[in-house]
C-alpha cells in the first residue's frame, strides 16, 4: 500500500516518523482505535489480523479476511473514519495455524492464506514461516525461513491484480517474536546483531530474485528483528537503546527498508519513542490493547456490583473466568499455575489470553447485559473516578460521554496515545 510505503520513505528520508499497527479483532479496540486516529487527524489507521485469528479456516474469531475487511470497514463506517485512510494487515502470515501438520501440508494452506489476505485487499504482508512445522528441525534453519517467505510473496503476488502503485508492502524477517508474547519466565534478551540483520536482507533480496519477484522486493518495507523487548506473563523487557545502537545504525543504508518491533506491548512511551527514533519505524500492539479492554471491562464489572441489584448484574468477569475453565485450549499452553494463582494470571495476566475468549457466546451476552445495565444505571462520576481514573478525566474535560462504550474507548485511548507520540512527535 503506498501510503504506507510513503510514510516508511519520509523516515528514510530523515523525518522521526513511524506508524502504529494494531493488532486486534476485537469490535470495541478496532473502533476505539479509528476515532482515535479521527480525533488526531493520524494519516492511516493500520489494523493488522493474525494468522491464527483469521483465516480461510475461520481462526478462532470465525473470520476469512474477506469477513474481516467486511468487518473492520464497517466499523469505519459507523464512526466516520475514511475508507481510503484505513489500511489493513496481515500478521505472522505463514504455517503458524498448522504447525502440527507437516511443513508441505502447512505450507500449502498457508499460500491460500496469503492469496485469500491480497485479494480481500490486505496491503500489508508480513511474511512469517519462521516456526517448525510437524516434521521440521528444531529450530527452522534461517535459509528454510527464508525460501518459505519467498514462495508466500510468489503466491501473494499472483494473487493481486489492482493498481500497481497499491500492490502489496512486505515485512520479511527471521527472528521473529512468538505471536501474543513469550510463553517463558524472561530476564534479559539478545538483541539481533547488525550482522545477522543484513544477512538476512540479503539472503531474502537474492532468493525473491531467484523467484523473479525484484518488483515484489522493492515493496519490502520492513524486516523484523529483536530490539531487546518483550513481555511475559507478569513482566515486561523494556527497551534499552544503548544495547540497539549498532543495529540502528545498520539499517541506514539499507534502501527503503525500517525494522518492525513485534511485542512493544506494554512499553513506556518514552521507550516508543526511541524505538522509532532508533529506526524501528513500525510499532506492533496488539495484547496491550485488549489488555486495556479487559482493565475497562472489568471496572465496569466492578461499577455495576456497586450500582445494579444482584438479580440483575451480568457478571461479566464471573462469566469469563468460568468459561476459560470450561475451555482451557487457549491457555493451557501458557498458564501452569494452580487455584488461585491460576485464576489471577486468567484475569490479569500481561499476555492477555483472555482476548480469545471475547467471541465466546456467553460472554459477549454478559458484556451486552452489563452495557445495557450501565445505560439504564448510569454510572456515578465517584465511581467512574474510582475505576476508571483516565476516563473520568477524559468525561470532566468533555471528551467522553459515560457511555460504557465510550468509557472503554477512553481507557484505551491511553495507550493509542503512548504509540501516536511516538510516532507522531512533532504534531
Amino acid at each position: 500500500m503506498k501510503a504506507i510505503r510513503a510514510l516508511v520513505a519520509e523516515h528514510k528520508a530523515g523525518k522521526r516518523v513511524g506508524i502504529t499497527s494494531v493488532c486486534s479483532a476485537h469490535p470495541l479496540v478496532i473502533e476505539a482505535t479509528l476515532r482515535h486516529a479521527l480525533a488526531h487527524d493520524a494519516p492511516i489507521a493500520l489494523i493488522e489480523a493474525t494468522s491464527n485469528q483469521v483465516n480461510q479456516d475461520g481462526g478462532y474469531t470465525g473470520m476469512t479476511p474477506v469477513d474481516y475487511r467486511a468487518f473492520v470497514s464497517a466499523i469505519a463506517d459507523r464512526v466516520g473514519y475514511p475508507r481510503a485512510r484505513l489500511a489493513l494487515g496481515g500478521d505472522h502470515l505463514g504455517p503458524n495455524a498448522w504447525t502440527k501438520l507437516p511443513a508441505e501440508q502447512a505450507m500449502a494452506k498457508a499460500e491460500v492464506m496469503v492469496r485469500d489476505y491480497v485479494a480481500a485487499g490486505f496491503g500489508k504482508i508480513h511474511l512469517d514461516c519462521s516456526m517448525s512445522c510437524a516434521d521440521d528441525p528444531v529450530p527452522l534453519p534461517e535459509r528454510t525461513i527464508a525460501e518459505r517467505a519467498a514462495r508466500l510473496c510468489a503466491a501473494a503476488e499472483a494473487a493481486y491484480s489492482g493498481d500497481p502503485d497499491d500492490a502489496p508492502s512486505y515485512i520479511i524477517g527471521t527472528e521473529v517474536p512468538v505471536p501474543g508474547g513469550a510463553a517463558e519466565d524472561l530476564e534479559e534478551l539478545a538483541v539481533t546483531t547488525p550482522d545477522a540483520a543484513l544477512a538476512t536482507i540479503a539472503m531474502h533480496r537474492d532468493l525473491f530474485a531467484e523467484l523473479g519477484l525484484s518488483g515484489a522486493w522493492s515493496r519490502v518495507i520492513a524486516t523484523v528483528v529483536q530490539p531487546g523487548v518483550e513481555f511475559d506473563h507478569d513482566k515486561v523487557v523494556d527497551y534499552v537503546p544503548e544495547k540497539a545502537t549498532a543495529l540502528s545504525k545498520a539499517i541506514e543504508p539499507v534502501e527503503h527498508i525500517v525494522f518492525e518491533a513485534h511485542s512493544t506491548d506494554y512499553q513506556t512511551p518514552e521507550a516508543l519513542a526511541a524505538l522509532v527514533r532508533d529506526h524501528f519505524a513500525i510499532l506492533k500492539v496488539g495484547p496491550g490493547v485488549t489488555f486495556a479492554l479487559r482493565e475497562a471491562l472489568w471496572a465496569l464489572d466492578a461499577i455495576e456490583r456497586e450500582t445494579v441489584a444482584p438479580e440483575r448484574r451480568a457478571n461479566l468477569r464471573d462469566v469469563a473466568i468460568e468459561r476459560m475453565h470450561a475451555e482451557p485450549g487457549n491457555w493451557s499452553k501458557y498458564y501452569h499455575a494452580s487455584g488461585a494463582a491460576l485464576d489471577f494470571q486468567l484475569n490479569y495476566s500481561f499476555s492477555d489470553r483472555i482476548r480469545y475468549y471475547w467471541p465466546d457466546s456467553a460472554i459477549a451476552a454478559a458484556q451486552e447485559r452489563l452495557f445495557a445495565n450501565l445505560r439504564e444505571t448510569v454510572p456515578p462520576l465517584p465511581l467512574v473516578s474510582q475505576y476508571l481514573p483516565i476516563a473520568f478525566a477524559a468525561h470532566r474535560a468533555g471528551r467522553t460521554t459515560l457511555d460504557p462504550v465510550d468509557l472503554v474507548a477512553a481507557h484505551i485511548d491511553a495507550t493509542l496515545d503512548a504509540y501516536h507520540g511516538a510516532c507522531h512527535p512533532n504534531v
